[in-house]
């Protein structure tokens, strides 16, 4: 199943970035350069850089600019025309070091931006709090579940719904500390079937779409949708009817799709 554009996170701190245009829909454009440490200069000073915006009004001008800042490498946004962008700026809920990041291909900038004020509302504030904590705590993380696959398991169930990490629900200062010292271990593992209502991937139910996204191994019938298999967690091996399943799964979650037909 085809995404209009790849997703990703650009490190620009101390970096230049050409923005070229004037008014507060460009001085919107340094500000978020600079909010992210990059160093914003003007078409002359393009060397190095790797980034451009352009932010004008006229659309003769603005296609000949993104041609020219193309011409020496870079790659280029020019606001309000999806048609002439290699890049498009999401509407971004900041939980540093958690960002979320909404955005619509440069269908709808309203659209991406009502969905990030929702967001605002259900992302707890210490949201990034508690990613911190998991980060300076790598090593004992190390420590305690020595495997990758252990680690992973023993992530997914704490950070899980209801968990003991759930990073929905507030977390206190000592909540990772708290977590590693004690002995749950709620790590889900076996065999566990999906029979599909329907190829609509919504129609899944939340436990379904966890142990998709948790899951090792994905054995499936042949004419399951791609819509629903994209739903599984992207390093788990995909193994059609009748394929061959890894021997070493005994620990992990090997989840079964029958289709709906």
């Amino acid at each position: 199943m085809a995404v209009n554009s790849l997703p990703l996170f650009h490190r620009i701190a101390d970096r230049r970035v050409v923005v070229l245009g004037m008014g507060e829909a460009a001085e919107a454009k340094r500000r978020l350069v600079e909010r992210a440490g990059g160093i914003c200069v003007g078409e002359a000073e393009a060397h190095h850089a790797q980034l451009a915006f352009v932010v004008l009004d006229d659309e003769g001008e603005a296609r000949a600019a993104a041609m020219r800042l193309r011409g020496k490498g870079l790659i280029v946004n020019v606001t309000d025309r999806p048609a002439l962008c290699d890049f498009t700026v999401p509407s971004i809920v900041d939980r540093e070091p958690v960002i979320v990041a909404v955005g619509t291909g440069g269908a709808s900038a309203g659209m991406a931006k009502m969905l990030r004020l929702r967001l605002e509302r259900f992302l707890p504030q210490g949201l990034g709090r508690l990613a911190s904590q998991l980060s300076a705590a790598r090593s004992a993380i190390r420590a305690r579940f020595p495997t990758s696959d252990q680690r992973r398991r023993a992530l997914d169930a704490a950070l899980r719904e209801g968990g003991p990490l759930d990073p929905m629900a507030e977390q206190g200062e000592d909540a990772v500390d708290r977590w590693l010292s004690g002995d749950r271990n709620d790590t889900e593992q076996g065999f566990f079937q999906i029979l599909l209502r329907s190829a609509d991937p919504d129609d899944l139910t939340l436990r379904e779409a966890r142990l998709l996204g948790g899951a090792d191994v994905v054995i499936h019938d042949r004419d399951v949708p791609q819509s629903v298999l994209v739903r599984a967690r992207a390093d788990a091996q995909r193994v059609p009817e009748g394929g061959e399943v890894p021997a070493d799964m005994a620990d992990g979650i090997v989840v079964v799709i029958r289709s709906a037909n």
